[in-house]
């Protein structure tokens, strides 16, 4: 999730409206919580701290309650946030207290497609302990998110070349100075709460060591109530008339160019398929269009990710949140349901691991 500085786009310059689900799409994820319990053939929780100021998530801080939806008591997944002033019992990394969030993963992965989340950040009533806006817990992140994850390890040495043995190492991805790569699909939708401003939410894009932060305007919504979040991801094949079989290498039921000759920016390091001796297209993303209630409020179409990932729900506390003057805000989510559009652009098998957890039950950190 994105630290920059990010770009302010009208909303005034978007089409207004959410269409119907294109003909192909296949409804291949539905929850709502009334069995009362998580179901772990569906989801994991995270114990994990990443970024800086804050104590990571904790799966104490990640339950089911009965919350009022349009009249009627639902049960609902609440991601708890301990803000700054906490002094209870859960803890986080290194045994602190303060600044520790909530985060559900989904089990399955995926590409393009459509996502759609009824979800409440904060409350339209305050509560003792909470924000003094309980619409707004400043200093907290609440979020919605995909997000997929693999390190390529070549060498502890920078490499400025491909490696034979290694397809997916890629010279133009060096990370931390080793010879080594991260390959790395996600996109926001949104991130709230960037320096506690709460009018304005981050829609960004990460694709392998390429990312594009973006700020709309969703001030409609800051009012404590449920509202509808959907997000179409699209993917394509793009063919790239230069790249030929000696370009390539093949890895994973994919090939990885391997010619520096090749400029990175048209590929970004995602994989190709082969269309025939000498015949090679891109797998790549194509945009991602966001909604709230039906109304298009943002777009990316920069940097957007093709690999499929997991769909991440809660809430953390990161330094560039600002100050956290509370003991605890929430954020919860009502239902969640997944289409998948199957375009050609998707990439699975590539990422496929569950994200790890950093900190036992004592908050001790696992390296």
């Amino acid at each position: 999730m994105s630290i920059c500085a990010a770009l302010k786009l009208s909303a005034a310059e978007l089409p207004s409206s959410l269409p119907a689900p294109p003909g192909q799409a296949r409804l291949v994820f539905s929850e709502d919580w009334q069995a009362g319990a998580i179901d772990p053939m569906k989801w994991y929780v995270l114990r994990k701290k990443w970024g800086n100021g804050n104590h990571g998530v904790v799966p104490e801080n990640v339950a089911i309650e009965q919350d009022l939806i349009d009249g009627e008591q639902k049960n609902v997944l609440v991601c708890t946030a301990h803000g700054d002033q906490y002094a209870g019992d859960v803890i986080g990394m290194w045994g602190r207290k303060d600044r520790v969030g909530g985060v559900i993963v989904s089990k399955p992965f995926f590409a393009s497609g459509r996502i759609e989340i009824v979800a409440k950040v904060g409350d339209d009533k305050p509560h003792d302990g909470g924000p003094k806006n309980p619409r707004e817990p400043r200093g907290a992140i609440p979020a919605m998110w995909t997000y997929g994850y693999r390190w390529v390890h070549a060498s502890d040495e920078p490499l400025a070349e491909f490696q034979p043995d290694k397809p997916m190492y890629n010279p133009h991805m060096k990370a931390y100075g080793l010879g080594a790569n991260e390959y790395w699909s996600e996109l926001d939708f949104p991130e709230f709460g960037k320096g506690g401003d709460f009018s304005q939410a981050m829609y960004n894009t990460f694709c392998q060591n390429r990312h594009e932060p973006l700020l709309f305007d969703v001030s409609h919504v800051i009012d404590g109530k449920y509202h509808t979040y959907v997000t179409e991801w699209r993917t394509k094949l793009q063919e790239l008339p230069s790249v030929t079989d000696k370009m390539v290498a093949e890895q994973d039921g994919f090939f990885w160019i391997q010619d520096k000759s090749i400029p990175f920016d048209d590929y970004l390091g995602n994989p190709l398929k082969r269309l025939g001796p000498d015949r090679y297209a891109l797998y790549t993303g194509d945009y991602a269009v966001h909604y709230l209630d039906g109304q298009k409020i943002a777009e990316n179409h920069r940097f957007v990710p093709a690999m499929a990932a997991q769909l991440n729900l809660g809430v953390w506390l990161p330094d560039w949140a600002g100050p956290a003057p509370w003991k605890t805000a929430a954020i919860k989510f009502a239902s969640v349901k997944v289409w998948q559009y199957d375009d050609p652009g998707d990439v699975r098998g590539v990422i496929v691991d569950d994200l790890k957890n950093n900190m036992d039950e004592q908050g001790r950190e696992i390296r």
